[in-house]
């Protein structure tokens, strides 16, 4: 523990240092990676650690990584102990059971040492397109861990400062796309290195015991700004629960259970009631439970302070093993974040009624992934493949309506792929791409409207894989505010093969096939007929709501 006394100036200097290691950390991934999942969509979010394993700085990244990345160093060093951290060397992990991921996000971390001693980690985390699934990509309908592709335990990648060229090939020969897959781990690799110089640059600019008291001070500011805010909170039990339309395997809907707890300054939320593990792929590990869960308390308790060490403390998270939310060995985990997007919103929805201001209706809800694979007739016949997620509508809130065509809840700052990047780098072109009519949940504040995009293939043939949700279990309005349109996907609409998929793998597509996705909006809030006629209007005019919805819902005539 830090015994230096420290000025609130230079705590908030080297506050802002740490984020802007975590920045340039995060800069230094992006702009280095060799596949558009990570340098267009930004599928990746980076961690300044200390040497007890706290965020010291976080970039803006997946929310659904919130306050996780610290797992893997914590867990190598639980099976390893604290000697294993050398200096130079760099770790790697993907195992779902661990990190509670699914096995393409690969996490990359390694020891940040200062005059001999351990300070801190540098870790980050980024999507590889692929990692060896049964399926390019990876599968839609998995029925086990093995199926999602190679999992790999804590293994050391660097070694005193020298890669491993043994464990580069082992990672190389396990991707369908070998080249960009080594690339990418390049990538992370400098990354970890970034932050090894960033925090060894801030601690020789103010000295350690400097450094430690301003990192013990900020953690423990945002201790008391956190339970401050939860005993705001009336005491309580407050429960909520939804349904996942399905594990993309049967057609049996799985409910996640929500107990949310407040008691004093301490918030607990209790998913032991959640369904068990299933036989598809929409498991997840317990590690990314807790983060979920961290990610829907920080959207109503102090959500305007970054994320440190103190973060989260008044916050205990309990799950049941071998349920969906803490799954275990065989079970497939390659769509996890699927019941996430949902717990997120039920944990919103449980505290609703004592936290009306707050409190949103649900949003969209799931990544709606699009997956189209085959050879690229403009590349010599080059295997390609296009995944990317889509973006939806999130819910209105009291003072607000909802944002529309925005990524969802568990990603944050993940961006849909630029058409002009798709266009030039697939035999695909995009013919249609903007918000969809009608698709917001009505209310005195409108939910967000999800987007149509309509994707026509310039390749002789090619394999479609969907994951889209929430069909079931549309994004549900507040306070009086309807619920939103759920998810479409149509091949070919309007002509004699016209059909209709949400969760497929492997369908064939023919030159000219034409895929139109539609997204979800988010839930109302309020009710419509109080909406400002005005609104309203300009909806209209926007064509975020039609003419007749604008007359039978919210009572408004529009002149069209």
């Amino acid at each position: 523990m830090a015994t230096t006394k420290i000025d609130p100036i230079t705590t908030e200097i080297i506050r802002s240092a740490f984020t802007a290691a975590a920045d340039e950390m995060n800069a230094t991934l992006i702009r280095s990676a060799y596949t558009p999942v990570i340098y267009e969509m930004k599928d990746c979010s980076v961690a300044l650690l200390s040497a007890d394993h706290r965020i010291l700085g976080q970039s803006a990244g997946l929310p659904i990584f919130l306050g996780n990345l610290e797992i893997c160093t914590r867990l190598t060093e639980e099976q390893y102990g604290r000697d294993v951290w050398q200096p130079g060397d760099v770790w790697i992990m993907n195992d779902s059971y661990l990190t509670g991921t699914h096995l393409n996000d690969m996490s990359v971390f390694g020891p940040i040492f200062h005059e001999g001693e351990l300070v801190g980690f540098g870790a980050c985390r980024a999507h590889w397109l692929d990692v060896g699934a049964k399926d390019p990509g990876g599968a839609m309908d998995s029925t086990e861990i093995w199926q999602d592709g190679i999992r790999i335990p804590p293994l050391k990648v660097v070694e005193g400062g020298v890669q491993r060229p043994d464990v580069t090939d082992l990672l190389g020969r396990n991707s369908r796309f070998s080249y960009p897959a080594i690339g990418d781990l390049g990538a992370q690799i400098a990354c970890v290195r970034t932050g090894q110089e960033r925090l060894s640059a801030i601690i020789r600019r103010f000295g350690r015991e400097t450094v430690d008291a301003a990192r013990e001070e900020i953690f423990a500011q945002t201790e008391r700004f956190e339970r401050a805010a939860v005993a705001a909170i009336p005491d309580g039990e407050y429960t909520a629960e939804g349904t996942v339309d399905n594990d993309g395997v049967t057609d049996r809907p799985v409910t996640v259970r929500v107990k949310v707890i407040v008691r004093g300054e301490s918030m607990t939320i209790d998913l032991t009631g959640t369904d068990d593990m299933v036989r598809g792929s929409i498991n997840c590990g317990e590690a990314q439970a807790v983060s979920a869960c961290r990610v829907a308390y920080k959207l109503l308790v102090n959500p305007d302070n970054p994320p440190d060490g103190g973060a989260f403390r008044p916050l205990d998270v309990k799950v049941r093993p071998g349920s969906l939310l803490a799954a275990a060995p065989p079970a497939p985990c390659q769509w996890y974040f699927t019941p996430l997007g949902l717990l997120i919103d039920l944990v919103v929805k449980a505290l609703s009624d004592v936290l009306p201001d707050q409190a949103a209706g649900a949003s969209y809800g799931d990544s709606m992934v699009v997956s189209i694979t085959g050879l690229d007739p403009r590349n010599n016949d080059q295997p390609w493949l296009l995944f990317e997620p889509t973006v939806g509508g999130w819910g209105a809130w009291n003072g607000s309506d909802g944002q529309d065509g925005l990524i969802n809840n568990v990603n944050g700052s993940l961006k849909d792929m630029a058409i002009e990047v798709l266009e030039t780098k697939y035999p695909v072109r995009m013919l249609r791409y903007g918000f969809r009519t009608d698709s917001g949940g009505p209310g005195k504040w409108r939910g967000g409207t999800g987007v149509v995009r309509d994707y026509l293939l310039e390749a002789e043939s090619a394999e479609l894989s969907l994951w889209f949700e929430r069909s079931d279990t549309p994004a549900w309005g507040l306070r009086g505010g309807h619920d939103a349109t759920p998810p479409d996907v149509v091949v070919n609409p309007g002509r004699p093969d016209e059909r209709h998929h949400l969760k497929c793998s492997r369908v064939v597509l023919r030159r000219g096939d034409l895929l139109r996705t539609m997204t979800g909006g988010g839930g109302g809030y309020g009710d419509p007929r109080e909406r400002d006629p005005e609104l309203v209007r300009r909806d209209v005019a926007d064509g975020f709501v039609s003419a007749q919805a604008a007359r039978e819902i919210y009572g408004v005539d529009v002149e069209t």
